[in-house]
């Protein structure tokens, strides 16, 4: 990550009006906003999903999403003397009959499996594919879309096929903070415009597909009244300053934070047929601290900066428990974070 050329000063400064009841941000906004963005989907041609998401600091981060039909590796079943078999006739049949989305979507559950979603992400100024921020950010990422298991069924087409999804991500500009949060939304809205062809074939059957691409089904469909959907997951960057929690924290910020916590949400939204009101049901799926914050934001302080009067030292130790439990309920409560993140990206995307 970039430096952040603040002196001891300032440091101290910003922590201290940070920490304040009600704290003052250097932007003037409260601890739950988040700074203005510009997003678009649909932007890169041969492609199955794509979207394009800028930070109001100049960060920008393309993501496409293209999707490849994989035979699926299995296992054979073994019979009821403990050996190697083909199975009876009922481990393979399949319904005759009513072979519509809901019913493949039946059959697919808890059949995906993690290797079927590939994420590579590629950043300015790191130019080696090993690279440990590189692999560090691949990993979160790949770890949040795999962690509720709904878009990993999605993927499954029959019990010998399967989608291959590769998730593209490109940082355009510098990394000016941590970039988890922007990759991690920009993803998002790339995996709600993301369509794949319509099934016609049967589920006993090798896959065959509509060419139509009108009549393409989008890989999270909106959810009706009469259907059950789910929405992609996504990371939020949290930090606390002292009793005090920040939602979207810029780089002067997370230079003075007292930790640093990645929150990965997922949600399955659902319609009564008898109500007019949509109930969410928002929940965890991982939570990560990331340490040192001094050290993430580039803030070195000699021992001279340390013993200097009125300069900032960064706060030791880990979280407090009563801190993460805090950050848990404003991202999950109804009406909260969470939600309000949820609802912004399905504006951007259309849904």
């Amino acid at each position: 990550m970039p430096s952040t050329l603040i002196s001891p000063s300032e440091l101290s400064y910003l922590h201290t009006s940070l920490s304040l009841q009600p704290p003052i941000r250097p932007d003037s906004r409260l601890p739950t906003s988040f700074r203005p963005l510009v997003a678009e989907t649909d932007l890169l041609p041969a492609t199955n999903g794509s979207a394009r998401l800028c930070f109001a600091d100049g960060s920008e981060a393309v993501v496409g999403v293209k999707a490849e039909v994989e035979r699926t590796k299995k296992s054979r079943p073994l019979r009821d003397d403990g050996r190697v078999g083909r199975g009876n006739k009922e481990d393979f049949a399949m319904e005759e009959e009513g072979e519509t989305e809901a019913h493949r979507m039946r059959e697919a559950k808890g059949k995906g499996q993690d290797q079927w979603i590939e994420v590579t992400v590629d950043m300015p100024g790191f130019q080696r594919d090993d690279d440990g921020v590189v692999v560090f950010l691949a990993q979160m990422l790949h770890e949040g879309l795999v962690a509720d298991g709904a878009l990993r069924d999605r993927l499954w087409i029959s019990e010998g096929w399967h989608w291959r999804l590769y998730v593209d991500i490109l940082l355009l500009s510098p990394p000016l903070s941590y970039p988890l949060p922007l990759l991690s939304l920009a993803t998002n809205l790339a995996l709600l415009s993301t369509r794949l062809p319509a099934p016609i074939s049967r589920l006993d059957e090798d896959p065959m597909f509509n060419d139509d691409w009108a009549a393409s089904l989008l890989l999270y469909p909106s959810p009706s009244k009469s259907s059950t959907g789910s929405r992609p997951p996504f990371t939020l960057l949290v930090i606390s300053i002292g009793d005090n929690i920040f939602f979207d924290p810029t780089r002067e910020e997370l230079a003075v934070s007292d930790a640093i916590c990645a929150v990965t949400v997922g949600s399955a939204t659902s319609r009564m047929s008898d109500e007019d009101t949509e109930k969410s049901n928002l929940r965890l799926l991982s939570l990560r601290t990331i340490d040192p914050p001094a050290r993430l934001a580039g803030t070195v302080s000699s021992t001279g900066a340390e013993e200097e009067a009125g300069a900032w030292k960064p706060a030791r130790g880990g979280m407090k428990r009563n801190t993460v439990a805090q950050m848990v309920k404003m991202i999950l409560e109804p009406g909260g974070v969470g939600e309000e993140v949820m609802s912004g990206l399905e504006t951007f995307s259309g849904v």
